[in-house]
């Protein structure tokens, strides 16, 4: 029995070892968040549109914010003629609220005797919170949302839907612009102008109209110095940060526009870019998530090639 036992080990371990045999291949590594985007072809790129996008000059640098005028056309519309007729030349920052808004504009908008003039833009537009659900190319989150029953992208903005009542709208997510109103629902022109650098405020969501979002300069509004007045407002003139001027894309010439590029999100990439999100490969991380947020997929740019 000795013999036959060490006999039977031999021919286990011969064949074992043989070259011939089928081996399990380890599953191929997905690629991760930087892979997805250096693989993707340039086709799930887009230019800027120069009439619907403004560049913000602070001191510190410039902002370059893109209109939403799918979602907010008479918004986006007065906010063309508004950086066209230079309103905000000279204007300030007027209020920074710690995790909530960087907000500009008219410092003495409320004063009759001092504002300054509108020019030819509208002085009273509706609220544009929702826009139909209906005939949306909304590229559609799988992804649970605690604030909304469908989330997604449109145009590389983050919307959130409800189906049942049939409409869509703009989310409140970091980056985000919206016009400032007072408490009528229509009180809003697009003179003044806010950005959500804090946590996600998406209670504000169907009570602002949201007009667009930042991408690129984020780190000019974010980190400027916090209001101590109520609601972050600055208590002195002198702590505003002046805003040089603002110009929409088409008013510059084709050389002193911005060079980027921003990734379709009605592209495969993207849908890739979500899926690395949420699975992450990269060596770093001890759990992956396996979710993403509306607020948490923030849409790329690159420099345009």
């Amino acid at each position: 029995m000795p013999r036959l036992r060490h006999a039977l080990a031999a021919a286990l371990a011969t064949f074992a070892a043989a070259p011939w045999l089928p081996t399990q291949a380890a599953p191929a590594a997905k690629p991760g968040v930087s892979e997805v985007l250096a693989r993707s072809p340039a086709a799930d790129w887009r230019p800027l549109d120069p009439q619907n996008t403004f560049l913000m000059e602070l001191p510190s640098g410039a902002v370059v914010i893109e209109l939403a005028p799918r979602f907010a056309p008479r918004h986006a519309a007065n906010i063309r003629t508004l950086a066209h007729e230079g309103y905000w030349d000279g204007l300030a920052i007027v209020r920074v609220q710690d995790n909530y808004v960087t907000q500009w504009g008219d410092p003495d908008g409320e004063v009759p005797d001092k504002a300054k003039p509108l020019g030819s833009a509208a002085r009273h537009l509706p609220a544009e919170f929702s826009v139909p659900l209906k005939g949306l190319p909304l590229t559609r989150l799988p992804d649970v949302d605690g604030w909304t029953p469908v989330t997604g992208f449109v145009d590389g903005m983050p919307v959130a839907a409800d189906p049942k009542a049939g409409q869509a709208w703009l989310a409140h997510c970091y980056g985000m612009v919206g016009a400032g109103r007072d408490m009528a629902r229509d009180s809003s022109n697009g003179t003044e102008l806010y950005t959500v650098i804090g946590q996600s405020p998406r209670g504000l969501d169907l009570n602002i109209t949201l007009v667009g979002r930042v991408l690129q300069g984020m780190e000019h509004l974010s980190s400027l110095p916090r209001g101590t007045a109520e609601m972050g407002f600055y208590a002195e003139p002198a702590q505003r940060t002046t805003i040089r001027r603002v110009r929409l894309l088409a008013d510059m010439p084709a050389a002193e526009r911005p060079a980027i590029e921003v990734l379709r999100t009605d592209s495969a990439t993207w849908q890739a870019l979500l899926q690395a999100r949420r699975v992450r490969q990269e060596a770093w991380f001890v759990h992956s998530p396996r979710h993403i947020g509306l607020c948490n997929a923030p849409v790329p740019t690159r420099p345009a090639k």
